[in-house]
């Protein structure tokens, strides 16, 4: 292997796009597909917090206390994801946390499934309990979930694009600069 061909051991390679070369674009979309999920989660809470903490409470994970900081905490978070998504900055971070977040959430609402609870899973806001006559949609919600992970996953391993901070802030290593080619 040259000099000039980054492996799949090496930075070079994982962060190879830039503003010049086509997949960039592709990159730029998933990054903007991630952000938009989160602004728009993040949204339709952030406007009624006590909606999100009743979201959060109804989920019976946490002791009450908890689940008002976590309620209150999760729009604005689910917000700031967003725009620093949007912007480009610290992508490959912010699509690891999404990862992990969007797991998390896969995680509760198999667990409330497992204990019969009966949620709406509060995404979108309007979370908390059905009534006797509403169905709940776990197998959407949780197939949903795991298209933003592997949404997630594709802007980790692909995170640099166009219009983003990180290429003004961070430009790419040329690959004969890359030590990790030995």
């Amino acid at each position: 292997m040259t000099l000039d061909q980054p492996t799949p051991r090496s930075f070079a390679y994982w962060t190879r796009f830039d503003r010049t070369e086509p997949g960039s674009w592709v990159a730029l979309v998933l990054r903007i597909a991630l952000a938009a999920i989160w602004i728009v989660f993040g949204a339709s809470k952030i406007t009624d917090l006590s909606e999100s903490v009743r979201a959060v409470t109804a989920y019976q994970l946490f002791p009450y206390g908890l689940a008002v900081v976590i309620g209150s905490a999760q729009p604005i978070i689910e917000v700031l994801l967003g725009v620093a998504l949007l912007v480009g900055l610290a992508v490959r971070v912010m699509a690891a946390i999404s990862g992990v977040i969007f797991l998390i959430y896969i995680g509760g609402i198999i667990s409330v499934w497992a204990r019969g609870l009966r949620i709406d899973c509060g995404c979108f806001g309007n979370g908390g309990a059905l009534a006797a006559n509403q169905n709940t949609m776990y197998g959407w919600d949780i197939l949903r979930d795991v298209g933003f992970v592997v949404l997630a996953l594709l802007v980790f391993l692909w995170p640099r694009s166009r219009f983003s901070l990180d290429a003004v802030l961070f430009p790419a290593i040329p690959a004969h600069l890359d030590d990790d080619d030995e």
